[in-house]
């Protein structure tokens, strides 16, 4: 077993290279993080919640060939379970389930869709622990974490079922006085919904909620990465009262089944949370059928921190906008801007701050990060950091794979970090923060512009005009001021640029899923 000074641990599905006195440490850590994992899987199990089936028209189904996907654990590499592998043929008809549904769903009254909703909502709630323990297994972010997921998509559910009652439409003065001109906002029908790993709940019901609020019917692939979050709210959904049809749920071959979903002329609308490089790949595809398009795809997000910042605010902030999921969310800080006179003493604050991050297995007590997603995610890390320190950057703390192994990776703060640098260009995806100086606050806006991304920015400074001259001049959807925090569903999330089209959340995120009607009344003045 012994390889020269070190030993090969392979227990319970952790694999790592690790110095041969630590072994025994490090096996027992393994086992405990793989005996927690599989008394969870089998709660969840016995609860009915860990569904391994798509659903299509009400029914549990296996995939038509029986051909099945594996969903690992990522802090573990542990198998959780196998999911029926879908493909064209069950998207066609999951489409063909949704076009069916749509009339019936669609004439419900607003007042009547609404009560599902809520009754979705209340059931999210009342089993958060095991959709967050579900999180936490397939995604691997830290349990509490994974709860405040939770949460956060339920509030979607909850704030559309308010929302459905108030799709108002419209009344024109008229251009002649026997005309009367009415506006009608309609459901467009049904929809495609294709979500990606990072947040499994949040992104659906943040998609689903508008959808089915406002009449139409969906089509959801989840990643195939993280479908059994998916599966779970489905099967809530059920219970809640959605009727078959009104909700589908496939997954498996992702190419055949974003084909079916783009070449059906039954799909209207196509909505998206991924990579920008993907989501053009989507928007070109649409363009024959010509759907509705709503993408939100990748970001560059700068925080800025101003001399006249408070310190310790812009710390607690810009480590919260970071390090959030092992720094794998689009409005991630991907470029922390520091003004010239506060650099060192914000580069000695954070790191210090970042330091106390506790890297483990979500299920460990006291984790504040988990691990990324697999492989390719950990390789990205590393070439992004590798390119920087051959470029001249210097590593402050962390800088390589933490010890735990798999794909764990240590929260890393880099200084000296350049325009000409991949970690400047592109996003990380990772805990990784690059520190980057700047002179002036015109330099500063010129910096964070300088991208082809618009999604998230924050700005951080004890000046009210600073932050409205720089909030205006950001061209960015959303702005962050003196917080790092800035999701809600209260309030319209999305980018400008090639970080994508339309908005979700709010009473904003309701028209992405309604068509406008003109309505012209004749002959009004026959008695």
């Amino acid at each position: 077993m012994v390889v020269g000074a070190a030993a090969r641990v392979a227990i319970g599905g952790c694999r790592r290279l690790v110095s041969s006195h630590a072994s025994l440490l490090v096996s027992s850590q393994c086992r405990q993080m793989s005996m927690d994992a599989r008394s969870v899987s089998e709660k969840l199990r016995s609860s009915g919640l860990l569904r391994t089936q798509g659903l299509i028209g009400g029914k549990w189904i296996d995939s038509y060939d029986k051909t099945t996907i594996k969903v690992t654990n990522p802090a573990t590499g542990e198998i959780i379970a196998d999911v029926a592998r879908m493909g064209v043929k069950e998207t066609n008809d999951a489409i063909a389930s949704s076009y069916e549904a749509f009339p019936s769903w669609s004439r419900l009254t607003a007042g009547e869709r609404s009560k599902v909703l809520r009754r979705w909502y209340d059931l999210l709630l009342a089993h958060k622990e095991e959709l967050g323990q579900l999180i936490t297994l397939e995604q691997g972010k830290p349990l509490k974490e994974a709860i405040g997921e939770v949460a956060y998509g339920a509030s979607f559910i909850e704030y559309y079922a308010e929302e459905a009652k108030r799709v108002y439409g419209d009344i024109i003065p008229p251009n002649m006085s026997d005309r009367r001109l009415l506006v009608l906002k309609q459901p467009v029908g049904v929809v495609g919904a294709i979500t990606p790993w990072n947040f499994p709940l949040a992104m659906i019901t943040r998609k689903v909620g508008p959808a089915l609020a406002s009449g139409c019917t969906v089509v959801v692939k989840p990643s195939e990465l993280t479908p059994l979050t998916a599966l779970a709210a489905a099967e809530l959904a059920l219970q809640a009262g959605v009727p078959p049809g009104a909700l589908n749920v496939v997954m498996g071959n992702a190419p055949e089944i974003g084909d079916a979903l783009l070449s059906s002329p039954q799909v209207r609308k196509i909505t998206f949370t991924g990579s920008t490089a993907v989501g053009k790949k989507l928007m070109a595809a649409a363009a024959p059928t010509v759907k509705k398009v709503s993408l939100e795809l990748g970001g560059n997000a700068p925080s800025i921190i101003f001399d006249d910042a408070d310190l310790e605010v812009a710390v607690k902030g810009t480590l919260a906008a970071k390090f959030r999921n092992s720094g794998q969310t689009c409005v991630c800080a991907n470029r922390v801007l520091v003004q010239d006179g506060i650099y060192d003493k914000f580069a000695e604050a954070f790191s210090e701050a970042v330091q106390k991050l506790e890297v483990g297995d979500g299920f460990k007590e006291g984790t504040t990060q988990g691990p990324l997603i697999n492989d390719a995610a950990i390789q990205k890390v590393e070439s992004f950091v590798q390119d920087a320190v051959s470029k001249g950057a210097k590593i402050i703390i962390g800088g390589k794979r933490h010890s735990l192994g798999m794909t764990f990776y240590e929260p890393t703060v880099i200084r000296d970090v350049m325009s000409n640098m991949l970690m400047s260009k592109e996003e990380i995806f990772g805990p990784v923060a690059p520190l980057i100086r700047f002179k002036t606050e015109e330099d500063a806006i010129r910096i964070a512009n300088d991208t082809i991304a618009g999604l998230a920015a924050y700005i951080f400074t004890n000046s009210v005009q600073r932050s409205w001259r720089v909030s205006e001049a950001l061209e960015y959807g959303l702005v962050g001021v003196n917080e790092g925090l800035i999701s809600t569903e209260v309030a319209p999330f999305g980018g400008v640029k090639q970080s994508g089209l339309g908005r979700e959340g709010s009473k904003y995120g309701m028209d992405e899923y309604l068509e406008i009607k003109y309505v012209c009344l004749g002959d009004m003045n026959r008695q």
